[in-house]
C-alpha cells in the first residue's frame, strides 16, 4: 500500500476516486435497433440513428434501463422515480452527432456503497465510436490518419461514478476486481477488459494526512485492466509528491499513461461540467422508474460476491480474508463451492487450499480452467486431514495435479509420499535418529527448553522427505525425552 508520503516534515495520503464505464450486454444499442457486436466488420452495424443523420429519433433500449435498475438495486443505490436523459456536447470524429447521449444532474441512481467504497451515482448512457490509428504513428503514405469504426457507437453503457474513499493503488485495483465480480454475478456485461467492456478512469490527488480540504486533482483515462489501473495510479500518485516536494503545484489536468513506457503524458486540461454545455435531450421523454419495473429488476438479483463472502464466513467459518477472497472472485468461490460438494467435512481446510492452488497456476487464471479438478483438490485436503500425506508431501501432490491433473491419492502412490507414523516404526526410527544425531539439543529439551527441539524436528523432516507429520514428529521426541 502506498504510505509514507512526506513532504516537508507532512505526512500526505492520496485519494482516489473512479469513474467505471460498463458495456451492457443487451443485444441492440442503446437509442436504436443495430446489433452489439465486437472484432465485426467496420462500419457493418450501424444506422441513421446511431449515426446521427438529419431527422432520426432515438428509442430507449428497455433492456437497458432494466439492466441499470438491477445494478442500481445491488448497489444500494437510491432509485429516481424520474430520471433525465441530457445532450453532452463535444466535437470529437468518434462522435457522429456531435453530442453524447447521457445523463447528468438528475440520474437513475445516486449513493449506495460496494464494499467499502460509497457510490456517488450510475448514470446510463451510449458509448462513442472507435478510432483506429494505423500504425504506430497512424501514418499512410505519408499522411497522418486514423479510421473511425461506428460498429461500437450508441452501445448501451453504465457509468458508476465512486466516492473517493480509496487511498492506495492497491486498494483501487483490488475494488475494481470487487466491482467486475459483481457485474459478472449480475449478469448485466460480460466485463471483459480486454475487449473494453469494463473501462476505468482514476481521478487522483493528494492532501496531508488529517486534511479534510482536497488537493488539486488529476484524471488518469481508459485504463482496461487491473495492473493497468495499480500502475498508473502509482505513477501519479509519485509524480504528485514530486512536484510537492520541488514546490511545484499541481495542475488540473487528464492524462494518459503508458504501460510500456511507465510515462505519463499530459492530454488536455480538465474539463468542468459546463464546458460540455449540457441540455436536456429534446428527442426523449423522462425516465419513469414504474414499482413494476423496480420489482422486476429485484427479481432478478443472485446472490452478490459481497453477500456470498459473509455467507462463507457465517456459515462455514471461514476468516474474513478467506471469505473474501472466495466471495470477491467468483470464479474462486464457484471451484470452492464444487469441491465443498465433493467433500465438505472440512470447509475451512478446504479454503486454505486454494491459495496454493491460484500460485501454481496464475494468479490471474480460474481454477475450473487448470487441470486440477475441484473433486481432486477436495480429496487432497481431504487426505492431509486424515494424515494420509503430510502437509508439506501434499504441495509435492499439488504441484503434480496442476502437471498432469489425475487423482491424489494415485499420485501418493505412484511417487511414494504417503505419510510416515510412528505405529509402522519408520518414523520412531527417525526419530531415534535425529536423538542421537544432536545429543546437546535432546539435552537440552529434556532439560526443558522446548525451543531447542527445531534441529531434531528438521532432521526428520528432511531424512523423511516431507512425509513426515511435524505435530506427530514433535509428540514423537518430547515422549522418547519424556519431557510430558
Amino acid at each position: 500500500m502506498t504510505s509514507g508520503l512526506t513532504v516537508a516534515g507532512v505526512d500526505y495520503e492520496p485519494v482516489i476516486g473512479l469513474e467505471i464505464h460498463v458495456q451492457l450486454k443487451t443485444v441492440t444499442k442503446m437509442f436504436c435497433g443495430c446489433e452489439l457486436s465486437f472484432g465485426d466488420e467496420p462500419n457493418s452495424h450501424c444506422c441513421a440513428v446511431c449515426l446521427g443523420l438529419p431527422g432520426a429519433l432515438p428509442v430507449v433500449n428497455e433492456r437497458a434501463i432494466h439492466f441499470g435498475l438491477m445494478i442500481g438495486l445491488a448497489f444500494g443505490c437510491e432509485i429516481a422515480d424520474r430520471s433525465l436523459f441530457h445532450r453532452k456536447n463535444y466535437f470529437y470524429p468518434d462522435s457522429p452527432k456531435g453530442y453524447q447521449i447521457s445523463q447528468y444532474d438528475v440520474p437513475l441512481c445516486l449513493g449506495g456503497q460496494v464494499g467499502d467504497v460509497r457510490i456517488h451515482r450510475v448514470h446510463l448512457e451510449e458509448d462513442a465510436a472507435k478510432l483506429n490509428h494505423i500504425g504506430a504513428s497512424g501514418r499512410i503514405h505519408g499522411a497522418d490518419r486514423s479510421w473511425v469504426d461506428f460498429n461500437r457507437c450508441g452501445t448501451p453503457l453504465v457509468e458508476i461514478v465512486t466516492e473517493p474513499d480509496l487511498h492506495s493503488s492497491e486498494h483501487a485495483r483490488d475494488w475494481l476486481r470487487l466491482l467486475r465480480s459483481t457485474l459478472r454475478v449480475l449478469g448485466v456485461s460480460d466485463v471483459n477488459m480486454e475487449e473494453g467492456s469494463l473501462r476505468c478512469d482514476a481521478n487522483v490527488s493528494v492532501r496531508p494526512v488529517g486534511s479534510a480540504e482536497y488537493g488539486t486533482k488529476t484524471e488518469l483515462k481508459n485504463m482496461n485492466s487491473f495492473r493497468f489501473l495499480e500502475r498508473g495510479v502509482r505513477a501519479e500518485i509519485d509524480r504528485q509528491i514530486g512536484l510537492l516536494n520541488a514546490g511545484e503545484p499541481v495542475v488540473q489536468e487528464t492524462l494518459h499513461f503508458d504501460p510500456t513506457s511507465g510515462d505519463l503524458t499530459s492530454l488536455r486540461s480538465k474539463e468542468e461540467a459546463h464546458d460540455y454545455r449540457y441540455f436536456p435531450e429534446p428527442d426523449l421523454v423522462p425516465l419513469l422508474a414504474t414499482e413494476t419495473m423496480v420489482a422486476a429488476a429485484r427479481a432478478d438479483l443472485p446472490e452478490l460476491p459481497a453477500d456470498r463472502a459473509q455467507r462463507f464466513e457465517r456459515d462455514l467459518g471461514l476468516s474474513a480474508e478467506s471469505a473474501r477472497l472466495l466471495g470477491f472472485r467468483t470464479e474462486l468461490g464457484d471451484y470452492f463451492e464444487r469441491a465443498l460438494a465433493a467433500d465438505g467435512d472440512d470447509p475451512i481446510a478446504l479454503a486454505n487450499w486454494i491459495p496454493p492452488l491460484i500460485e501454481r497456476i496464475g494468479s490471474d487464471q480460474d481454477p475450473a480452467d487448470s487441470k486440477v479438478a475441484p473433486e481432486s483438490l477436495a480429496a487432497l485436503a481431504a487426505m492431509v486431514g486424515a494424515k494420509e500425506v503430510s502437509r508439506d508431501a501434499a504441495r509435492d501432490v499439488l504441484t503434480k495435479l496442476v502437471e498432469e491433473g489425475g487423482d491424489p491419492r494415485e499420485i501418493v502412490a505412484r511417487e511414494g509420499l504417503g505419510a510416515l507414523s510412528g505405529e509402522d516404526g519408520g518414523l520412531a526410527a527417525l526419530v531415534d535418529a535425529a536423538i542421537a544425531s544432536d545429543p546437546d539439543a535432546a539435552e537440552e529439551v529434556r532439560g526443558g527448553n522446548r525451543r531447542a527441539i527445531g534441529p531434531l524436528v528438521g532432521y526428520v523432516m528432511r531424512e523423511s522427505k516431507g512425509r513426515a507429520d511435524g505435530g506427530e514428529v514433535t509428540r514423537l521426541i518430547l515422549e522418547r525425552l519424556q519431557t510430558g
